[in-house]
């Protein structure tokens, strides 16, 4: 093989996880989850996963809790208003209705990750594995957009 067609073929595998990546939609029984990602953050700091669910299904499914060996610890939550001030706060799981979709989005529901293991850069990627009562469990990948993203890039 010449130097050129394996500089080539070299290129070719790098660029394939990218693209796979970019795809960025993955299925775990009747849920599909559409465009997971994050914020750029560093090692140390806490994060957040973002993503869509939709129940396909007839009956209805939760999500009952996430893990990432990005984080010391991962927790679904939300952000609550108490008087004039928005906290985020722990819960045990988030429900998706047959035929509906959940948003997890900044300033909503979320997967929280607290203390991140190593930096998020941008343009890298973050295993999560989600678990649902009715589906079960899926791993996904997160992408790491800009520290001060509010939605995903692609």
């Amino acid at each position: 093989m010449s130097y050129l067609n394996r500089r080539a073929l070299g290129a070719l595998i790098l660029a394939l996880p990218a693209s796979a990546a970019l795809a960025h939609d993955f299925t775990a029984g009747d849920i599909a989850i559409g465009h997971p990602w994050t914020r750029a953050a560093s090692a140390n700091a806490n994060g957040a996963g973002f993503l869509t669910l939709r129940n396909t299904g007839a009956a209805p499914d939760r999500l009952v809790s996430a893990a990432s060996p990005a984080a010391r610890v991962v927790e679904l939550h939300t952000h609550i208003r108490e008087g004039d001030v928005m906290r985020m706060r722990p819960v045990a799981d988030i429900p998706i209705p047959p035929g509906q979709t959940v948003q997890l989005r900044p300033g909503g529901l979320h997967i929280m990750l607290i203390g991140l293991t190593e930096p998020l850069r941008q343009g890298g990627s973050v295993p999560l594995t989600l678990r649902f009562e009715r589906a079960g469990e899926v791993q996904v990948t997160l992408s790491v957009e800009s520290a001060g993203a509010r939605g995903h890039a692609h």
